[in-house]
């Protein structure tokens, strides 16, 4: 046999190799799926898109849940490579009783692209600012944001602390961090060396076996089939280049500027003990840090306790709201 047809050989079993992987994998996700027996299907809640136009350009996608009654606004900011559709169990719980706002970040969901020179917490910040002057032109405000979301809140706190106290009248802040990430995050540390050398194959490894990569990294130790399969989906459905864009900001992650800012208004952060991405000594960090902070550690569960503890998320959501009402 000669070398090119042992080279064409080769690659060819390669490529039947991945694609029978591709298709086990993907019959594997629809069983999955099929076992979530879901009453409301993930990714399914949603209402009218709107659009915003951020100060660069980008385009906004949001999403507006209106009350039955006068309420303060919850503002919804979810995290990386996630999009609104993290809020689910919240969305269902709180719909109707609470007004509620939802943010794709940009590059993320449903928002228009943004590339590498333009996708800081910075910018995020600024996206949130032009959020909440659109759609929330008055009355008193709580933020909420997941991981990158509640950086967002905390460089927004940096950039316009009079919000805080005037219009920010609370904040939840959920499996985050202000600073020293990569060095005390297990998963942090083994994707940002991956992201430097296989950028050619991330669109392929990342849907080869994600489910066990999330069920490793994302999750607790016992969490709930169905909450692993929802976060492995909606990872799946953020591009590569969300990674590849995003992740220069935890390098030198450093947002202990805007910490005195939120203590002007209740604060509640919670976190995992079990959690590897942002993990629970960076909550702690937080609650010392934001003078008056209420620290909720859930324990056992991982970075994604939106999931895996939603009800005790959208119960402290509900008493945040009902304490400045």
């Amino acid at each position: 046999m000669s070398r090119t047809t042992k080279v064409a050989t080769t690659a060819g079993a390669f490529v039947v190799a991945g694609v029978a992987a591709t298709l086990l994998n993907g019959r594997q996700r629809s069983q999955r799926r099929l076992r979530r027996g879901e009453e409301v299907e993930f990714g399914s809640v949603h209402s009218a898109h709107r659009t915003l136009t951020a100060t660069d350009g980008v385009k906004l996608n949001v999403e507006v849940d209106e009350a039955d009654r006068k309420t303060p606004t919850v503002v919804f900011i979810h995290g990386w490579v996630e999009s609104m559709d993290l809020w689910h169990y919240q969305r269902l719980a709180l719909r109707g009783s609470v007004r509620m706002v939802f943010l794709d970040m940009r590059s993320h969901g449903h928002s228009g692209r943004s590339y590498s020179d333009n996708s800081s917490i910075q910018q995020l910040a600024d996206d949130l600012l032009t959020t909440l002057t659109e759609l929330v032109p008055r009355g008193p405000i709580i933020l909420v944001g997941h991981s990158m979301g509640g950086m967002t809140i905390m460089e927004l706190a940096v950039a316009e602390p009079k919000l805080f106290g005037k219009r920010v009248k609370g904040v939840v802040l959920i499996a985050t961090s202000s600073g020293n990430l990569i060095r005390s995050s297990p998963a942090l540390k083994r994707l940002i060396p991956l992201l430097r050398v296989a950028a050619p194959v991330l669109d392929w490894g990342r849907a080869f076996n994600s489910y066990s990569i999330v069920r490793r990294w994302a999750v607790g130790a016992d969490a709930q089939e169905r909450h692993v399969d929802m976060t492995n989906e909606m990872i799946l459905k953020a591009p590569t280049h969300v990674l590849m864009d995003f992740y220069p900001n935890f390098i030198s992650l450093d947002l202990t500027d805007g910490l005195e800012t939120l203590g002007k208004v209740p604060t509640v952060v919670i976190g995992g003990t079990s959690d590897l991405i942002t993990p629970i000594k960076h909550s702690r960090v937080l609650a010392d840090r934001i003078p008056n902070a209420k620290l909720v550690a859930i324990e056992g569960v991982g970075h994604m306790v939106i999931f895996e503890d939603h009800e005790r998320v959208t119960k402290i959501i509900e008493d945040m709201v009902e304490s400045i009402r």
